[in-house]
């Protein structure tokens, strides 16, 4: 599988919507960091809850389920 990256601009993007009137790359770098491995807990979660139900699908409600655990 092919690690994939949140794009940086996105995490500048985030930050300044958050208030931030400069972002460095190293806060960028480590927001990003912080989300993947958070959205990677996430969605192994979703998947074993999908697989659980009986399913190869994963459904919103999964992810929702996932975000409570």
């Amino acid at each position: 599988m092919v690690k994939r990256s949140i794009p940086l601009v996105a995490m500048e993007k985030i930050l300044k919507q958050s208030g931030a009137p400069r972002v460095s790359d190293k806060a960028k770098i480590a927001l990003r960091d912080v989300l993947e491995e958070y959205v990677e807990k996430i969605s192994s979660d979703a998947v074993r809850f999908a697989a659980h139900a009986g399913r190869k699908t994963v459904k919103a409600g999964d992810i929702k389920l996932a975000i409570k655990k």
